[in-house]
């Protein structure tokens, strides 16, 4: 079935440019979908909107594509530095992984509320940024350890890409794009639908539920971190 999906997505990325550009928004949303390093922001973005109390759906959704542009603000810096360096796109070694794991574990601490925070929803006095400095800190540095998946996902794009820099600029910018658009699509979806499950279901941030909720999300992160150092050796 998932090879099904890669050898369409393939053939779509040689048609014509509008078959193409979706192609690469669907890769975008299959390098994280079908990634357990980047499902790993799923629950972390969860739960990180579960700690900002009472805002806004629309605030909620600023959030999470706050977090998800600075993933990819990291992983388009990573694969220009390691690119020029020589190095294997994206290739931080195993620095980038331990820089992840340890954040996944305080905010997992944190989660769990084991910990506290800068950030924590209780202290912010106002609603107008809360949480959006902190959500772009995260991504950026979840996008650390993301370089050697996303652009092993990221490849038959790239592959597209360079042939077509050369003669045609913009439409290798717009494959780029589509790329990141789906890449950030779903973790948006996944912390905008949150917020609105929420709503639906009347959850407060004291709330049994959303307790329940944010905790585990704080174990899911806490085991994504363990993955990241388990997957460097």
């Amino acid at each position: 079935m998932i090879d099904s999906i890669f050898n369409f997505l393939s053939s779509m990325l040689t048609g014509n440019p509008y078959t193409a550009v979706l192609a690469s928004f669907g890769w975008g949303i299959v390098s994280v979908l079908l990634s357990p390093c980047h499902l790993s922001s799923i629950p972390l973005v969860i739960g990180f909107i579960s700690t900002q109390g009472e805002i806004s759906l629309k605030r909620t959704f600023i959030i999470s594509l706050t977090f998800g542009t600075g993933i990819l603000i990291t992983i388009a810096l990573i694969g220009l530095i390691t690119a020029i360096a020589g190095r294997l796109m994206g290739d931080v070694g195993a620095v980038g992984n331990y820089i992840v794991a340890t954040v996944f574990f305080v905010v997992g601490l944190y989660l769990l509320d084991i910990i506290k925070l800068p950030w924590d929803g209780a202290n912010v006095k106002t609603t107008k940024h809360k949480g959006i400095p902190a959500a772009l800190i995260l991504g950026l540095l979840f996008g650390i350890g993301l370089g050697p998946c996303t652009f092993a996902y990221m490849a038959p794009v790239l592959g597209i890409v360079f042939q077509v820099a050369k003669t045609n600029i913009v439409y290798s910018v717009i494959l780029l794009l589509a790329f990141g658009i789906g890449h950030i699509l779903v973790i948006v979806a996944a912390g905008t639908l949150t917020k609105k499950v929420q709503q639906y279901l009347n959850w407060t941030e004291k709330s049994k539920s959303a307790l329940y909720i944010k905790r585990i999300c704080g174990v899911l992160v806490i085991l994504s971190g363990v993955y990241m150092i388990y997957n460097i050796y």
